[in-house]
């Protein structure tokens, strides 16, 4: 059966049976239909003083076409955990539609290890990047209103920084003009998709309704023509933002096929922005359960290290283990092998694509965090495959673990289960990769020699007086969030495996100041995603019985 399939197929519970495997009373839910609920801040606030659980990081290799199955895994361990009896909970970031209608689809796990309901989860949800969406498009409005209406605030048009944004990908609004017919001052402009929006990080690294409004606050929308930022404050933004997020900030609860209770919420890309779910979302879960399994996107170079050196700085939370998924498939492609080519047995691509996984728990590492493997195992792996990659594992001091949760739900991955466990009670050592004080400039470069091992970088003239004028702005002591293709250490997304020594190129570099972060933008990488030549959306449609066909 497809996932789809599969997913229709379950039993779900109401969604209050599933809020009170976690203690949460039914008056604590805002109903979505029978499965799927927000729970009231109000509620979240009465949690404070109760003991927060063991976090545990689900990260990956570098993926490939191959696939990983990162929040597969997410969603096995989870109910192993529960299989073996422990009070666990599972924090997810909410798919977007580009992805989803593009080339990637869906984000809700598969087989039977899903979160649902699938076809839900992947369309509107509860309609939270709706309201992200709008929230950005309003500040967008209310700034060329203010130039439009005499520009009061002397506002640089040609230095307007804030960009408009959908959930989909348009590659055609990457750079438009605005302005024209007599409807204001023409300038250039253009969109990015709204996972990418700093509106989408604050959203996820807010801390309360207050938290959110001040962030939005301190946007930096643009600068005037005596050479000073200008903010969303001065335009007067953040209180009509903020009520269009009020609901959307409230975590949403939903399930996994074995009704293991899930928040889904927030939707940051990790090869753009930060990736990973709300903060909002991961404290509350860690009131509610002993164990909370969360994910970071794509690879450990990118969603991990944005995980610790971002959500884990700015909200206090300490990871107790990480798990890296790694695939047989994708190891043979990171040791050279074509695509069609994955079905036959070869030992010595698997042994050569390891260099990959080995590089990625090197790093995690790095971090003082203890780490595992999660082999997620694929019906044409054989035994001697996934031996290879046991026995590197082994050589560098890690356990790697077989898990059949595809296939066999939380029961495959009761191993893994055991080992999460074990790392927890051992305890973590974890610590940010760079301090506060360090120079913008040495922390991009400090990212690029000691996770990508690159030589050092190339930054570009523009991008070196924006990191200077940030810095005299007082914006120095912000971390910084790399946006690079996943699909490699370099910012070449076709050099595989664990490449060294390369000048890693930063074209630009642009201010989050609301977020809290820099972002540097290395190599090619479009922050508004094209579809591709043969999109999902072909393939989607509602059947005669009024079904969803095709997502997944």
């Amino acid at each position: 059966m497809s996932d789809l399939e599969i997913a229709r197929a379950a039993k779900l519970a109401p969604i209050e049976e599933v809020g009170a495997r976690i203690g949460l009373p039914a008056g604590a839910l805002y109903r979505y239909g029978p499965h799927k609920a927000k729970v009231s801040l109000d509620h979240i606030a009465s949690l404070g003083g109760k003991k927060s659980g063991k976090l545990i990081l689900v990260t990956a290799i570098n993926p490939t076409p191959a696939g990983e199955g990162k929040t597969t895994t997410t969603v096995g361990l989870g109910d192993a955990l529960c299989a073996i009896g422990k009070r666990a909970m599972i924090c997810l970031r909410e798919p977007s539609l580009g992805p989803c209608f593009g080339m990637k689809g869906g984000a809700a796990g598969g087989g039977y290890a899903q979160v649902v309901p699938m076809d839900e989860i992947n369309l509107h949800f509860t309609g939270d990047f709706h309201a992200i969406t709008a929230a950005n498009n309003l500040l967008a409005a209310l700034i060329d209103n203010q130039v439009y209406w005499g520009n009061p605030l002397g506002i640089d048009p040609s230095k307007i920084s804030w960009r408009r944004v959908m959930d989909m990908n348009d590659r055609a609004l990457r750079d438009i003009v605005v302005g024209l017919g007599n409807n204001g001052q023409v300038r250039e402009d253009g969109f990015d998709i709204t996972v990418a929006s700093e509106v989408m990080a604050i959203f996820c690294l807010a801390t309360s309704l207050a938290d959110l409004e001040e962030r939005i606050d301190r946007i930096v929308v643009a600068r005037d023509f005596a050479k000073k930022n200008v903010t969303a404050k001065q335009i007067q933004a953040a209180g009509a933002m903020s009520v269009l997020l009020r609901d959307a900030i409230q975590p949403n609860l939903v399930q996994t096929l074995e009704h293991t209770p899930a928040f889904v919420h927030g939707g940051p890309f990790a090869n753009i922005a930060h990736g990973c779910n709300s903060v909002i979302a991961t404290r509350t879960a860690l009131k509610l359960a002993d164990y909370v399994v969360t994910e970071a996107g794509f690879g450990a170079d990118l969603g991990a290290e944005k995980f610790f050196d971002i959500k884990c700085r700015q909200s206090g939370l300490t990871p107790s283990a990480a798990v890296i998924v790694a695939t047989v498939r994708a190891l043979k492609m990171h040791g050279g092998v074509d695509k069609k080519e994955l079905g036959r047995e070869n030992v010595d691509a698997v042994k050569a694509g390891t260099a990959n996984l080995l590089r990625h728990i090197e790093n995690v590492r790095k971090f003082g965090v203890p780490v595992t493997v999660a082999i997620n195992h694929f019906t044409a792996d054989t035994k001697a495959e996934t031996d290879v990659i046991a026995e590197a594992c082994r050589q560098a001091g890690v356990h790697a673990h077989l898990c059949r949760h595809w296939a066999d739900g939380g029961k495959g991955a009761e191993g893994l289960a055991h080992e999460v466990v074990r790392l927890c009670e051992e305890g973590s050592a974890f610590k940010p990769l760079y301090p506060d004080d360090m120079p913008l400039v040495d922390k991009i470069r400090t990212i690029a020699r000691e996770i990508y091992r690159a030589a050092d970088i190339a930054l570009s003239p523009d991008a070196a007086k924006k990191l200077k004028q940030y810095e005299s702005d007082g914006f120095g002591r912000l971390p910084v969030c790399m946006a690079k293709t996943q699909y490699s250490f370099t910012a070449e997304p076709d050099v595989r495996g664990a490449p060294s020594g390369f000048i890693l190129p930063v074209r630009d570099v642009r201010l989050s100041a609301g977020a809290g972060f820099v972002v540097a933008l290395c190599g090619d990488l479009m922050t508004m995603p094209g579809l591709p030549r043969d999109p999902a959306a072909y393939r989607i449609r509602i059947d005669k019985d009024g079904q969803i066909e095709g997502l997944f």
